[in-house]
């Protein structure tokens, strides 16, 4: 459906040409979802202000992978926050929060869909809410309980998996890395070579490790070591190959000629 919307794509936030385009716009409200640091001179603009929506429940898990950081770190609760752009990223005054539950097995693909969903109703029951007059918004120190968590910019060097780490922790960061950018981890054959894998979905056992190194066969994938107990993988994606099933990983490759590198 054509809603014949004017669309301004520019390269540089500050131009005057951009700058003068938003202004003859005239708009009472800007609504801001995804996006690079804005200007003040561009979220200053509107009579209304600037409103952002965040996936996480503000003032935790400010930054840039909120939903990454979450299941990275076992949280069992997110969800999503309105508030009015200021000076400092992901600060302003809080308008609405939402929150769900997170699976236990969720990966942050799967969550992602569905906090745009609840992000959604979310930015439209705030935007009637400032066209109505009946907003009230809240500091975020206000609400602040306990020490803040963040959630920083994720780098290839942090999605590196941690074989010492508990069978848990590792699920949880396996899950909150896939689809994107994916944990990986180092595997090492028997002529010494180091390959990268990405591990994309599993599942935790109670089967207790044998050899913090080798490989295992399960019915249901191939068993990780962890501290604990084994993980078990079910999706993964050899470098330079394509993502596959552990079934199709199997069908070409012997698991005892494979040991995790550290």
């Amino acid at each position: 459906v054509e809603t014949d919307l004017r669309i301004l794509q520019p390269s540089n936030l500050k131009s005057p040409e951009f700058l003068e385009e938003l202004k003859n716009l005239q708009a009472d409200l800007f609504v801001v979802v995804a996006f690079r640091m804005l200007p003040e001179v561009v979220w200053s603009m509107p009579s209304k202000g600037t409103i952002n929506l965040h996936a996480s429940l503000l003032p935790n898990y400010r930054g840039a992978a909120p939903i990454n950081r979450a299941i990275m770190n076992g949280e069992k609760e997110t969800g999503v926050t309105t508030f009015f752009i200021e000076k400092e990223i992901d600060t302003g005054k809080v308008i609405e929060r939402e929150a769900l539950v997170i699976g236990d097995n969720e990966t942050a693909g799967e969550l992602h869909d569905r906090l745009m969903e609840l992000g959604r109703k979310l930015t439209i029951s705030t935007v009637n809410k400032i066209k109505s007059g009946i907003v009230e918004a809240i500091d975020q120190l206000s609400i602040q309980e306990g020490n803040l968590k963040t959630a920083p910019k994720i780098f290839r060097e942090d999605c590196r998996i941690n074989w010492t780490n508990t069978v848990q922790e590792t699920h949880n960061f396996i899950r909150g890395l896939s689809p994107y950018p994916a944990a990986y981890t180092l595997l090492t054959n028997k002529k010494g070579e180091s390959r990268s894998f990405k591990l994309f979905k599993g599942n935790i056992t109670e089967i207790p490790v044998e050899d913090a190194f080798a490989l295992k066969s399960d019915p249901s994938g191939i068993l990780f070591p962890c501290a604990d107990y084994y993980y078990c993988v079910s999706e993964l994606q050899p470098e330079g190959k394509r993502k596959m099933n552990f079934k199709e990983f199997l069908a070409g490759n012997r698991l005892e000629d494979w040991a995790i590198g550290r």
